[in-house]
């Protein structure tokens, strides 16, 4: 899989339709999730999506330190759903982390991380801070990458 990372201003119109519906596909309808996804963050953030046959089925907005959370940050962490058997989630993790040490000159990340999905954020080196919360009704965790 190739992945690009773009600025806001850089994306085209197709690739920011693309990535929209992705995220509305998994965390709206998938999710079953009524949330406002369009939080005038994604200006601020760095775009690191994943192609596959042309189209966009991987993706994350990744923060410098500072603009999110007191760390950089990694958020919108999504993959359509027929393609994570194929282990692109690892794949997107790996190049976000790589994205956020070149642009930012940093290893320290902070995610906030859907409950579920905590063993798989601890495979690339995260680990729990704090208590469980709820974000949009969903159960989350605060993890930290250092």
């Amino acid at each position: 899989m190739e992945f690009i990372i773009k600025k806001f201003d850089e994306l085209s119109i197709h690739e920011l339709y693309a990535i929209l519906q992705l995220r509305s596909e998994v965390f709206v309808v998938e999710q079953d999730c009524v949330y406002e996804d369009l939080d005038f963050k994604d200006q601020k953030a760095l775009h690191v999506f994943g192609f596959k046959n042309d189209k966009i089925i991987a993706y994350t907005r990744i923060f410098g330190p500072g603009d999110y959370f007191k760390e950089a940050s990694i958020g919108r962490v999504v993959v359509k759903d027929t393609e994570r058997k194929y282990g692109y989630g690892h794949d997107l993790m790996k190049a976000s982390i790589n994205a956020i040490t070149i642009s930012f000159s940093t290893l320290e990340i902070t995610i906030s991380a859907q409950v579920y999905l905590k063993n798989f954020y601890e495979t690339h080196g995260f680990n729990k801070v704090g208590e469980e919360y709820l974000e949009d009704g969903i159960p989350h965790i605060e993890m930290i990458r250092k």
